[in-house]
């Protein structure tokens, strides 16, 4: 991907971001300010669009010159989820709908070659039957979605991690995966809303357009390094490493799980019970607590690595 491009992608991101920003200002949609809000100032919930409209962009432009840059109908899935997140964030869309559209949207995937067939010896395990893994992989798929959805409550949390994935997945690979340009445009698309994420009034969030998105994408890479033509660099555990990748993430689900449930509450039911929450009440700021969670992730993931 050449200099030109990449200031091209990053430039077409935020100007959309802007505009966008401006009409939703001027439509007077706002994030609803309410109990469980980390922000006091006005915010549009427009990052996740203006991510998802230089993709298709840029996408579109490499289709129309017969340019093959990934496999463009991966959009459909990705498409899919980013329209039920968009119309969440605008009607508030009921969950039953939005989870039945995840499955849908799981099973997309696992028809398109995307599932975990494999348990690369957990629990000893290894090879497992073909309806068991398609079962299996529709669940791993609802949780990585929701998982990314519930950690978008403090400004550049969920982009991190969605960087630090494709990132990550990229460079202990020993070849280019088959998303590899997909990935790239998302993060070089992604990162004009750090600009926007952190303003101190009239900030742009990503919304769960966008945070269903990510999700989505993060599913699909984790799925391929869990699949078969995923090469590593190192001799590291094939599951592991997918854990690794998105601990936080996992380990806040299931906390608030545990909680909500005692609660006698429903899992799904918002509040203000998620680690980056704990962490703003003792007086850390949004920065702060993405470096600390993706330092002790990175961390984590190198000592996987090294021993």
């Amino acid at each position: 991907m050449d200099n030109i491009l990449i200031v091209l992608i990053v430039s077409f991101s935020f100007l959309t971001s802007y505009i966008l920003k401006k009409l939703f200002t001027k439509l007077n949609q706002f994030d609803a300010i309410n109990f469980r809000s980390v922000h006091h100032s006005k915010a549009t919930k427009s990052g996740g669009i203006a991510v998802f409209l230089t993709i298709f962009i840029f996408s579109l432009y490499n289709y129309l010159k017969s340019d093959q840059i990934y496999d463009f109908s991966i959009l459909i899935p990705l498409g899919i989820m980013f329209v039920v997140g968009v119309y969440d964030d605008f009607y508030n869309a009921d969950f039953k709908l939005k989870f039945l559209l995840q499955i849908i949207v799981a099973k997309i995937l696992i028809d398109y070659g995307l599932v975990i067939e494999n348990f690369h010896g957990v629990f000893g395990l290894y090879e497992i039957p073909r309806i068991a893994s398609q079962l299996f992989t529709v669940f791993v798929f609802l949780v990585i979605v929701n998982a990314i959805n519930f950690i978008d409550g403090i400004d550049g949390l969920a982009i991190t991690e969605a960087i630090k994935v494709i990132l990550v997945v990229e460079l202990l690979s020993t070849t280019a995966t088959p998303y590899f340009k997909l990935g790239m445009i998302t993060l070089l698309a992604l990162l004009p809303l750090y600009y926007f994420n952190y303003k101190k009034d009239y900030k742009v969030f990503l919304g769960d357009g966008g945070s269903l998105f990510l999700g989505t994408l993060i599913s699909i890479y984790i799925f391929y390094v869990l699949g078969p033509e995923y090469d590593l660099k190192f001799s590291i555990s094939k599951p592991f490493l997918s854990m690794s990748l998105i601990v936080y993430p996992l380990v806040d689900l299931l906390r608030v799980f545990i909680i909500r449930i005692k609660e006698k509450k429903s899992p799904f039911n918002p509040d203000q019970n998620h680690i980056h929450h704990w962490l703003l009440n003792r007086g850390l700021n949004h920065f702060k607590i993405v470096v600390l969670i993706n330092f002790l992730s990175l961390l984590f993931l190198s000592l996987l690595i090294l021993f």
